[in-house]
């Protein structure tokens, strides 16, 4: 009697232990996301020549370390979930690199009010780094089991001002016209004139443009209030292709 009554003094006081800890202290992922985020300051500093800049916002960044990226990656590849580097989801598709990930959100420049929409949902990752810096995120899929199982994920993790569809993004999503801003996260043969319509004036679009075995640019667009666009290259990169009936 004496032992178990020792034996459950000593789980209570571990229990209490654990529970005073921080947050960040009882993540096991914790030490990983610091080093993801590390990479990411060192790899925008290597590309500084290209974005004109030497660190990333730091709103951008905060996010980056406090989403779980490690949910949005199957469970095989959690072990590489904060690697700076784009990783496999399945359906010959893949979740971005980190580095890309916060570039691509911090050329978006939103604010809490903006309204986002995001072609290609993939695994729900970018989804919800842009859920935490705005008012809602519409994001379309094609691959139909990806679609699902990133609408159950993202409900999972409470990202409630994320909406899911299922189609074909080449087309945007007339319904919630006009976006503030568009992310499109798979590489098109050129810029969709239906994702043009649907930017409201003064608004900013990131794209990837290029084919899938050429070299592809990251390009920022944005739309001027008279409607005119001004497009700018940003940096080479290499994005799975925009699929679709288009």
């Amino acid at each position: 009697m004496q032992i178990m009554t020792r034996s459950c003094v000593f789980c209570l006081v571990l229990i209490v232990m654990l529970l005073s800890l921080p947050a960040v202290a009882r993540d096991k992922y914790a030490a990983a996301r610091q080093g993801m985020l590390e990479s990411i300051e060192a790899h925008v500093k290597e590309t500084s020549l290209y974005l004109d800049k030497e660190a990333l916002n730091p709103s951008v960044m905060k996010v980056m370390g406090r989403v779980p990226r490690h949910e949005f990656v199957p469970s095989a590849q959690k072990r590489f979930a904060y690697e700076n580097r784009p990783l496999p989801i399945g359906h010959g598709q893949t979740i971005s690199q980190p580095y890309i990930v916060a570039l691509m959100t911090d050329l978006l420049k939103v604010t809490a009010d903006s309204r986002v929409l995001e072609v290609g949902t993939g695994s729900g990752y970018q989804a919800a780094i842009l859920a935490e810096l705005v008012d809602s995120v519409y994001t379309i899929e094609i691959i139909k089991p990806l679609a699902e199982q990133a609408r159950e994920r993202l409900q999972r993790l409470a990202y409630n001002n994320v909406h899911v569809r299922t189609g074909d993004g080449y087309y945007g999503w007339t319904e919630h016209m006009p976006f503030d801003v568009i992310i499109v996260t798979a590489a098109a043969s050129h810029v969709p004139p239906p994702l043009i319509e649907q930017l409201k004036p003064g608004g900013r679009m990131v794209i990837p443009v290029g084919s899938r075995f050429m070299t592809q640019e990251l390009l920022l667009i944005s739309k001027q209030q008279d409607g005119k666009l001004v497009t700018r290259q940003i940096l080479p990169v290499m994005f799975v292709p925009l699929t679709g009936g288009h």
